[in-house]
C-alpha cells in the first residue's frame, strides 16, 4: 500500500520525508528519522564550512545505513550562493542520495547534482513553480499550502486545493506539506493525488529533536490559531509562532515598516533562541498551523510508525464503509 513512486525513487519504506529543519536537523535527529523508515534530511545551512558539512554527513552515515537527504536553502537574501556551491561539491563527493532545495529557482545547481547522481526534491508554493521545477529536471516537488510553517508563498491557498491542482499539473511525484501530523493527513494527501508527505512541525515534538523542552511543551499546548504570518508586505511571508514578538513585527509591518528595516527586524527576532534556549518571549520561530493537532511528545519511530498504522486503520475503515 505504501510503495508509491516516491518510495521507489527515494528507496524508503514509507512515503514520509522530514523537512530540513534549520538549527535542528542534526545527524542524530536525521538518522532517527531515516531509521524509522522515512527519509531524514540534514540541514546544510547549519554547517557553513565545507568540512563541517562533510563531517556531519559522515557522522550521519555512521548512525544509519538507510537513505537520507540534505536540505539546501537557496534564499537570495541570506547571501548563500557561494556557500551553496561549496555544499553541492561536498554533497556530490560524499555521494548523498537526495537533496531537498527550497527558497528560489534551483536551476544553477541542478545539472551538477544530476551529474553526481543526486535526486532532487524542490519545495514549491504553487502550480507555476511546480511546472517550472519539473521542466528544470527535479525528481519530485513538495507542495506547501498556506497553513505550512516557514515560507508558504503569496497566494494564501490551502493544501486541500493546492495539492490536487499541482498533482494534476505535473508528471513527477508530489509531496504534500503543511497541516499534516498523523494518519488522517497521510491518507488525505494520498487521496488528493500526492505520493508522500513532508513533516516539519510534527517532528519537532519528538524525543530525538534537539529543540528546547519549553518549545516542545508549547507545541503540545498550542492551538491551530497560535501562529501568524509576517513579511507578506515585503513579498516574503513567514508563518511563525504567535507571541508578543511576532505580533509586534506584524504591527510594524502594517504600520509601514518595509524593505531593509523590516527584513533586519525579522532576521533578528525569528531566531534560534526560541528553539535551542526555549526563549518564547523575546524570539519567535517558524511553525505551522498543524500545532493544533500535536497531542504528545514521542519518539520519532513512534510518530512515524504510529502515523502509518493509523493511516492503515483509516483506509480499512473506508473500505468497509464502501462495501456497505
Amino acid at each position: 500500500m505504501w510503495q508509491t513512486r516516491l518510495c521507489s525513487l527515494l528507496e524508503i519504506q514509507y512515503p514520509i520525508v522530514q523537512g530540513g529543519l534549520q538549527w535542528l536537523s542534526t545527524p542524530e535527529f536525521t538518522a532517527a528519522v531515516s531509521n524509522s523508515g522515512a527519509l531524514g534530511v540534514l540541514a546544510a545551512a547549519m554547517y557553513p564550512e565545507e568540512e563541517e558539512l562533510r563531517a556531519a554527513i559522515r557522522r550521519l552515515r555512521s548512525l544509519t545505513d538507510k537513505p537520507f537527504g540534505v536540505n539546501l536553502t537557496l534564499l537570495p537574501h541570506l547571501g548563500l550562493r557561494e556557500r551553496v556551491q561549496r555544499h553541492v561539491r561536498v554533497i556530490i563527493e560524499e555521494k548523498v542520495p537526495v537533496v531537498e532545495t527550497s527558497g528560489r529557482n534551483p536551476q544553477e545547481i541542478i545539472s551538477l547534482l544530476k551529474e553526481g547522481g543526486v535526486k532532487i526534491i524542490h519545495k514549491v508554493p504553487n502550480v507555476r513553480f511546480a511546472r517550472k521545477a519539473e521542466e528544470l529536471g527535479v525528481d519530485a516537488v513538495a507542495v506547501v499550502g498556506w497553513e505550512c510553517a516557514g515560507h508558504p508563498g503569496m497566494d494564501e491557498v490551502g493544501g486541500l486545493v493546492l495539492i490536487p491542482k499541482v498533482a494534476r499539473s505535473v508528471r513527477i511525484p508530489v509531496l504534500a506539506a503543511g497541516g499534516i501530523a498523523d494518519g488522517h493527513g497521510l491518507v488525505a494527501a494520498l487521496a488528493l493525488g500526492a505520493e508522500g508527505v513532508l513533516l516539519g512541525t510534527r517532528l519537532m515534538a519528538t524525543e530525538e529533536c534537539p529543540v528546547h523542552s519549553r518549545f516542545k511543551e508549547w507545541l503540545v499546548r498550542a492551538q491551530e490559531t497560535d501562529t501568524l504570518v509576517v513579511g507578506k508586505k515585503m513579498g516574503d511571508p513567514v508563518r511563525v509562532l504567535r507571541n508578543a514578538v511576532a505580533e509586534a513585527l506584524l504591527a510594524e509591518e502594517e504600520a509601514g515598516l518595509a524593505g531593509e528595516a523590516l527584513d533586519r527586524a525579522m532576521r533578528q527576532k525569528i531566531h534560534r533562541r526560541a528553539l535551542l534556549e526555549g526563549d518564547l518571549e523575546t524570539a519567535t520561530f517558524t511553525v505551522g498551523q498543524v500545532v493544533g493537532l500535536i497531542r504528545e511528545i514521542a519518539g520519532v519511530e513512534t510518530v512515524i510508525k504510529g502515523m502509518v498504522a493509523e493511516a492503515e486503520e483509516i483506509v480499512q475503515g473506508l473500505a468497509r464503509l464502501l462495501t456497505l
